[in-house]
């Protein structure tokens, strides 16, 4: 083995140990520092806004940012102030539809226990009335081991509830803590952005800064094309879903084809939360007129999601259909429902560090081409 391949691999065992040892470290330091980090996006996206007020209306920096920052909790609680009064109106209208549809659910199963399941029993417990005492006890057996298998299974389900809602209630005080650093540290980047802005210009190298410039660029694209993405795949499930429900006449139309619009990004779960549970009840109610519907118009939403989600992705992020499919299956596959964001991230992030030339130079340094020149 030559010389230079020896010192080739080395170089490239240790560009490979940096990046695992960056990749640490960034993890590390992000769980540490991560409200700050929030602060420095919702600063950047504040900035333009505070620019305005700051440059046009001659308003200092610091009282512009602290009234961007107003405005954009005015915005977010108006927001929430909107959903909450569509969930009341349409939690009024199911507390007066539901005890009518419980009642016609109850006589339904009377019916079904009384015609159906009663004459069931009686037909296999005569059959078991004939088996031996052996096959009797066998039964008996596999019986009782199903049943202690549901009872196990209802108590790991209702321990996780459990569990879940104490660790929501835990992480209260720290999400109130994270909100409030959040926003103040957020008001001292605004204010100080230019500051900040020039201080990392002056103590960093040009060729990381060019570097850093052409990533950031490209990462912004991607990520308010990400949002935009979802926004656009929300807006056309929740349009479709309106258009059905006006066109069934379902009362609160407008109420459920938001509600289905935002549960459509639950990727185990989607539309079917709503649809399946839906379409089942109006079955078990003998509506099959609505019961037809409701399943076409889940079909066409299905549909709708499948084909559009690859395509709507792939042009606001500035990839492939292709490789952004693959990024979400993979990505899936590997993290579930966190993968459906981490594997077109990561393929982003890969994609800005090549058309950055980052590859080009870590294997220029592998290959030893830096020593030559």
């Amino acid at each position: 083995m030559s010389r230079t391949l020896v010192f080739q691999i080395i170089r490239f065992l240790f560009v490979i140990a940096c990046i695992i040892l960056g990749l640490y470290v960034a993890l590390f330091i992000s769980k540490l520092t991560y409200p700050f980090i929030i602060a420095i996006i919702v600063a950047y996206i504040l900035n333009p806004l505070v620019n305005l007020l700051n440059e046009k209306a001659r308003i200092p920096r610091g009282i512009a940012a602290f009234l961007s920052i107003i405005l954009l909790l005015a915005v977010v609680a108006g927001l929430f102030t909107l959903l909450i009064t569509e969930i009341i109106s349409g939690s009024t209208y199911l507390i007066q539809v539901v005890p009518d549809s419980f009642e016609r659910l109850i006589y339904f199963a009377e019916n079904i226990v009384s015609d159906k399941v009663i004459p069931l029993y009686d037909l296999i417990m005569s059959k078991y009335s004939q088996l031996g005492a052996g096959q009797q006890q066998t039964i008996r057996t596999n019986i009782q081991s199903i049943g202690d298998s549901a009872i196990n299974l209802g108590k790991d389900g209702l321990n996780g509830i459990i569990s879940g809602i104490k660790l929501v209630i835990a992480l209260l005080p720290n999400t109130a803590t994270v909100i409030f650093v959040s926003f103040l540290a957020t008001f001292f980047i605004s204010k100080d952005w230019y500051k900040i802005k020039n201080l990392f210009a002056k103590y960093t190298p040009n060729r990381i800064q060019h570097y850093s410039k052409t990533i950031f660029i490209d990462l912004r694209k991607a990520l308010f094309g990400f949002i935009k993405a979802h926004i656009t795949l929300i807006s056309m499930t929740t349009v479709l879903v309106l258009i059905g429900l006006l066109i069934l006449r379902i009362p609160f139309a407008i109420t459920i084809a938001i509600l289905i619009g935002f549960i459509d990004l639950l990727p185990y779960l989607g539309t079917g939360l709503i649809f399946v549970p839906w379409i089942l009840y109006t079955f078990l109610s003998s509506d099959y007129k609505l019961t037809i519907g409701l399943a076409i118009l889940y079909g066409v939403v299905i549909v709708q999601r499948q084909l559009a989600e690859p395509k709507v992705l792939s042009s606001n992020i500035g990839l492939d259909p292709l490789p952004t499919l693959i990024s979400l299956f993979v990505g899936f596959k590997f993290f579930g429902f966190l993968g459906l964001i981490a594997g077109p991230v990561t393929l982003v992030v890969l994609s800005t560090l090549y058309r950055a030339k980052v590859f080009h130079e870590l294997w220029k340094y592998v290959k030893g081409s830096h020593l030559k020149e």
